[in-house]
């Protein structure tokens, strides 16, 4: 018996471990989606509000974030050499988001320029969603890679 077996369920994990990396690359679409809408957000906020206090975030993109997140984690503990680089990309795109979130902030309260956009965020999502890509469609590619490799 294993310490930590009831922790995680293993076996309810193992049954939907085929469409995981699916649901992930859904949450790295629908985040791509919503950063593009957010950042939209925030600039209608910021032009309509003197300070900083105007932007907030917005809760769909910190649900596809944070899912993004968990769904890598879980793709952990199925697939572990996989799940470990998704759940590194994934973090990447959390952390950048909460970083770009606070330079546009900084941005809004300066009035100096406009909102750029979250360049560090969206390059994490785009690795984020190319790697979640690779995962899920690797049929796709599957026999030109057998030929070549």
């Amino acid at each position: 018996m294993y310490p930590l077996q009831f922790l995680v369920p293993i076996g309810a994990l193992e049954g939907v471990a085929p469409i995981l990396p699916f649901g992930i690359l859904a949450f790295a679409v629908a985040n791509m989606v919503t950063r593009i809408l957010q950042h939209s957000r925030h600039e209608s906020q910021a032009r309509g509000s003197d300070d900083d206090e105007a932007l907030t975030r917005w809760l769909p993109h910190t649900v596809t974030t944070l899912g993004l997140v968990f769904s890598s984690l879980a793709f952990l503990i199925v697939e572990p050499h996989g799940g470990m680089v998704m759940s590194v990309l994934a973090l990447t795109v959390f952390v950048s988001d909460f970083f770009e979130y606070e330079s546009r902030r900084v941005e809004a309260r300066s009035k100096s320029k406009d909102l750029q956009r979250p360049i560090a965020a969206i390059g994490a999502s785009v690795f984020a969603l190319l790697y979640a890509s690779y995962q899920s469609l690797f049929f796709v590619i599957e026999p030109l890679w057998n030929a070549v490799i």
